[in-house]
């Protein structure tokens, strides 16, 4: 299976937090799954960690390459049709970024891994 996670779910496997749930880590966990973590998502990390939510232990581009590689992660880049269906979707959730990984798993056809009850009002698949 073929997954985007979203922001919180990445950080969170990092973190082995115990919000991530069985599910969400079995899905992870499994080595015949391709991982995608979209471009938006490190956009987040960085502004995040720019003003200071998010405390990282290395610089941000060091620290994701290197999880992303351990964790056998691919990045997914958010294409110009991804940015304009984020116009198509519905006002039911106020984050861009979340928004954005809507609008990406619409058009690749994507389940996303997250917790975030907002994205499941949307007309995508959610796995958690």
């Amino acid at each position: 299976m073929r997954v985007l996670l979203d922001t919180h779910t990445l950080l969170w496997w990092i973190a082995e937090d115990a919000r991530l749930s069985p599910r969400a880590r079995d899905v992870m966990a499994d080595g015949r799954n391709v991982l995608l973590v979209s471009a938006a998502s490190g956009w987040e990390i960085a502004i995040k960690v720019g003003l200071g939510r998010i405390e990282l232990p290395r610089p941000i581009a060091a620290f994701l390459s290197e999880q992303l590689r351990q964790n056998q992660m691919d990045v997914l880049p958010v294409q110009m049709s991804h940015a304009l269906r984020v116009q198509e979707l519905p006002p039911l959730h106020r984050d861009p970024f979340d928004r954005m990984l809507v609008a990406q798993s619409q058009l690749e056809r994507l389940p996303i891994l997250t917790a975030d009850p907002s994205i499941a009002r949307y007309d995508a698949e959610v796995v958690w």
